[in-house]
């Protein structure tokens, strides 16, 4: 009898415990995600409150904090919290080497499987995937495409007899034409030289055949033959060329890109080099606006059809301690769904199969969209899309030029010998 009555008190020890083990885990099954992007923005940050509280709604044991900073302090803190590994479970990243030597350094979560084998995969558009891969495994996902348009003021085109330029020499005299009448052809704001990377990036594309762009951005050609094609100092000359005849305003380098922007809504200049996502923005001030790509130049080795511009998206952190929670999100985060909201809220294009539409987006973002959908491809963001050793020689050497203390020979021997050097160390 007794050692039937210490069987059951030990059988009701062990429940108990179990009992307990159980409360514990349900508590530690609740979860923080800690979520950092480039987008400080009022609208933006009120976008994104809104997914994150709808997520939680069938989501409530995972808590996501979010942190965001604008393009040149993202870029300087992501860098930081890499090197100190202090990562964010899920941070934003541009496509191309930006996000791939993420990849290569364990920084970020393979998660091929877990978009290719579930229905995931049918909600993105696959071909902007595309630049998030390494070694053919996927390591972010996209959540908007956008690409770069030359924006032309219609009242002053017509006023002045003029319709869209298609060649690079169409492109030269409808500024020549806007100059004498009075109009600074293009707004251009190069205070952060990103913005005369897009131009150059373009000219690039276009003036140097493909294998061999790809084989210099990735530093993969042999070390003399780096950034050493002449298509590279054409493009240069391009763009120093649109400085030296007066098609840009005066004081490029001083002034911002969203100032540029606001002298075109304002109708200054005839012309402005901008990403569809600000579409919306320009609309919101001045509508009657058309676009066409910048052209590209005769006998270049290139490929004409290319759009400047990439997707945007993110990844998770290699070492995340929640990735099955992380994948959750982001999955959420990329559904059509929170697209066609992101679409409405926002104007900006989303990567979710199906989000844009004639009744959530602007007839010229449809548009835009569309052009994209019909470009070749995609030339990724030049500042993005190389080792930043290279890049911190390459952009000062573009705002040189205009201030002309540097010639485009000049800058592409810079260029050259800070991708030998980059190239040597990268191999020890």
């Amino acid at each position: 009898m007794k050692k039937s009555f210490w069987m059951l008190v030990s059988l009701v020890l062990v429940l108990s415990m179990l009992l307990t083990a159980c409360g514990t885990k349900g508590a530690s099954d609740e979860v923080t995600l800690k979520f950092f992007h480039k987008w400080p923005e009022p609208e933006q940050l009120e976008y994104y409150n809104y997914v994150i509280a709808e997520f939680q709604k069938t989501h409530p044991n995972i808590k996501v904090e979010m942190e965001a900073a604008s393009d040149e302090a993202y870029k300087d803190k992501i860098r930081i919290l890499m090197s100190s590994g202090e990562v964010p479970d899920i941070y934003f990243s541009w496509a191309g080497e930006f996000s791939w030597k993420f990849a290569r350094a364990g920084q970020a979560l393979d998660i091929t499987d877990a978009l290719m084998n579930s229905d995931w995969k049918d909600k993105i558009v696959l071909s902007a995937v595309e630049p998030y891969k390494v070694d053919g495994k996927i390591y972010g996902v996209p959540m908007r495409i956008n690409a770069k348009f030359m924006v032309y003021n219609k009242d002053i085109f017509a006023q002045n007899n003029l319709t869209p330029p298609t060649t690079w020499d169409e492109f030269l005299a409808v500024s020549k034409t806007l100059q004498d009448a009075g109009v600074t052809p293009i707004g251009f704001g190069n205070e952060f030289p990103w913005a005369s990377a897009h131009y150059v990036g373009d000219f690039n594309a276009k003036l140097v055949e493909g294998s061999v762009l790809k084989a210099d951005y990735l530093l993969t050609a042999e070390p003399d033959k780096l950034f050493t094609d002449p298509g590279y100092v054409e493009a240069l000359n391009r763009f120093k060329m649109l400085g030296d005849l007066g098609y840009f305003n005066d004081g490029a380098n001083g002034i911002s890109h969203s100032n540029a922007r606001s002298s075109f809504m304002a109708g200054k200049v005839g012309m402005f080099y901008c990403e569809l996502e600000e579409f919306v923005t320009i609309n919101e001030e001045f509508q009657n606006f058309g676009f066409f790509q910048l052209p590209g130049g005769t006998g270049g080795a290139g490929d004409q059809k290319l759009l400047t511009g990439a997707p945007d998206g993110f990844m998770i952190y290699g070492k995340t301690e929640h990735p099955a929670e992380a994948i959750e999100f982001l999955k959420f985060l990329t559904s059509p769904e929170m697209g066609k909201e992101y679409v409405k809220s926002l104007g900006i294009p989303s990567a979710a199969v199906g989000a844009v539409t004639a009744d959530n987006a602007l007839p010229s973002v449809v548009e835009g969209l569309n052009a994209i959908n019909s470009a070749s491809g995609m030339a990724l963001w030049m500042d993005t899309d190389m080792n930043i050793k290279i890049v911190e020689v390459y952009l000062p050497g573009m705002q040189a030029l205009l201030n002309g203390t540097k010639t485009p020979e000049q800058v592409m021997q810079e260029v050259h010998d800070i991708a030998v050097t980059v190239q040597a160390e990268l191999k020890q």
